[in-house]
Formats: structure tokens, C-alpha cells, sequence
């Protein structure tokens, strides 16, 4: 997948003042409303709520490769009744490099996988992971061989202390639609308590508050979603933080990670992306050494 806008790739070389302006422009260039070549209502309609995806995924994939060079090259990297091409994003870490790690579904069978590997050039800095990690994300992006019909990343979109996190950094730079999916708040105030025991698929808005220095306070900028909860138990287990990163709105950005969950916490695209980046870890170190 190529870039489209090249001048909002991540420089780890800049400033923090100069990450900082470059972010309140990529805020102002991202749209935060749907703007899809695919129905959202399709969005891992086939995975969500199901084990089948998650246990056959290996064996899916195995199962398309030989196929790969006969894809089809239309938008989207299948024919047009295709369902969408969901991509999830995770991150895992050699040493001073950012593995990132891209896995590819269709109807709830991952049908493609890359990642690639960039040196991390600065330390984790809060609300500035997108110039630690965007580059390999950008990189892996690149080695696929499909174009994504949206993308959910792990990090924040829109909740993000100038409406910029990693998911709006890369959707923005790539012009593709993104969700992100954090599991803590960067910044922003839900409607409602959060400390509780939340049914299953509940969403809590989550408002721009005195953090996010460009939106007006009160704005949804995203939701508390409960993809996952315990029964018959005091125990309970926290939402996912999901803002919409491009061209996807919040309440759309909240109804793709509910649809896509498949029993587990993170969403069926991310969770398998995480276990993909933890898989290579060991190849990357002995490529490194």
C-alpha cells in the first residue's frame, strides 16, 4: 500500500514542537465522519461473535497463499461482492527496533499477513507514539500486497490531546479508513462512570475535555466500548478505548470493534495482528544479531 500523503510521515528527527504542529495539521486534514467504499454494517460480520476465525486463521492462511499472486487487482484486492478487507495492527519490540505487524481478513479468514522492522529512534513520549512506531507501521503497510477496505490499529485515533493519535497518523498518511483501538485513555472524559462492571457491548461516549486542545469540550471524539465481560463473577474486565482515526466516524469506529469481537477483549483483527507480531520476534532477533 503506497503512501498518498508523503509529507505527513513520521520524522523522529523533528522537534517536539514540530511533531506537535504537524499533528494539529494532520488533525485538520483527517476526517472524522464514514467515508467508505464498503457497507460498515459488513465489517467482520462474518467474524464477530464466532471461534471459527480465530481458530482456523492459521490454517486460512495456508490455504491462500499459493493463491496470492492470482489475486484479483481490483480496489480492496478481491472482486467487488468480496466482503471488506480488514487489517489489524500491532507492534512488538526487539531490542531498540518496532516490529509491526499487519494481518489481513476476509469474511473472518485472514488471508494475508506482513511486518517489518524500523529502528525506534525516540522514547515513548505520550501522545507522540506515532514518531516512535508510524514508520514501521508505514513499512509494513508497504510489503502488503492487498489494499485494506479499513484498517484497526492499536493505539489511539481521535482521543488524543490534539485529535492525532498513531491510527489518525497512519490512516491520514495512507488516505485509509482507521479505527483505533487503545486499552487505556490517552485523555478525554466519558459520560459515565467507567468504574464498574459493564455489560458486554456496552459503548460509554467519551467527550473532549480541557486535554484536547482542538475540539470544543464536549465533543465525541470516541467510546469506552465492552467487547468482552466476565459472568457470574465480582471480577470484571475493562472496555477497549476505540476513536475513529479516518474517515470513519466515532459511532461507526465503536460498532467495528464490537462487530469484529469474536470473544476475546481485543477485536479478532488486532488480537491475531499481536500474536503475529509476537511470533516473529524470534526471527527478527536473529536477523538483528
Amino acid at each position: 500500500m503506497e503512501v498518498v500523503r508523503p509529507e505527513f510521515v513520521p520524522d523522529a528527527s523533528l522537534s517536539r514542537e514540530d511533531m506537535e504542529d504537524l499533528q494539529r495539521e494532520i488533525a485538520e486534514v483527517a476526517a472524522f465522519e464514514d467515508d467508505l467504499s464498503v457497507d460498515p454494517a459488513a465489517i467482520c460480520g462474518e467474524a464477530g461473535g464466532t471461534d471459527a476465525a480465530t481458530d482456523d486463521a492459521q490454517a486460512s492462511l495456508d490455504a491462500v497463499g499459493a493463491d496470492a499472486d492470482d489475486a484479483d487487482a481490483t480496489e480492496g484486492g478481491g472482486p467487488a461482492d468480496d466482503p471488506p478487507l480488514v487489517a489489524g495492527v500491532d507492534q512488538a519490540f526487539v531490542d531498540d527496533h518496532a516490529v509491526s505487524a499487519v494481518v489481513a481478513l476476509r469474511g473472518g479468514e485472514v488471508v494475508e499477513r506482513a511486518y517489518a522492522v524500523e529502528p525506534v529512534e525516540i522514547p515513548y513520549i505520550p501522545g507522540l507514539l506515532s514518531f516512535r512506531e508510524g514508520t514501521a507501521i508505514l513499512s509494513a503497510f508497504a510489503a502488503l500486497e492487498r489494499d485494506p477496505d479499513i484498517a484497526l490499529v492499536d493505539g489511539s485515533g481521535r482521543i488524543h490531546f490534539r485529535e492525532a493519535g498513531i491510527a489518525t497518523h497512519v490512516g491520514v498518511t495512507l488516505d485509509l479508513p482507521t479505527v483505533g483501538v487503545a486499552k487505556n485513555p490517552l485523555c478525554g472524559t466519558p459520560r459515565e462512570s467507567l468504574d464498574r462492571k459493564l455489560p458486554q457491548g456496552t459503548r460509554v461516549a467519551i467527550e473532549a475535555d480541557a486535554d484536547v486542545e482542538t475540539a470544543e469540550p464536549g465533543t465525541h471524539i470516541g467510546d469506552a466500548v465492552q467487547t468482552r465481560q466476565f459472568e457470574n463473577s465480582d471480577r470484571y474486565v475493562n472496555p477497549l478505548v476505540v476513536s475513529p482515526g479516518h474517515r470513519v466516524s466515532a459511532d461507526t469506529a465503536a460498532d467495528v470493534v464490537l462487530a469484529c469481537a469474536a470473544g476475546y477483549k481485543l477485536p479478532e483483527p488486532t488480537r491475531l495482528a499481536d500474536g503475529y507480531a509476537d511470533e516473529v520476534k524470534a526471527e527478527v532477533r536473529e536477523q538483528l544479531e
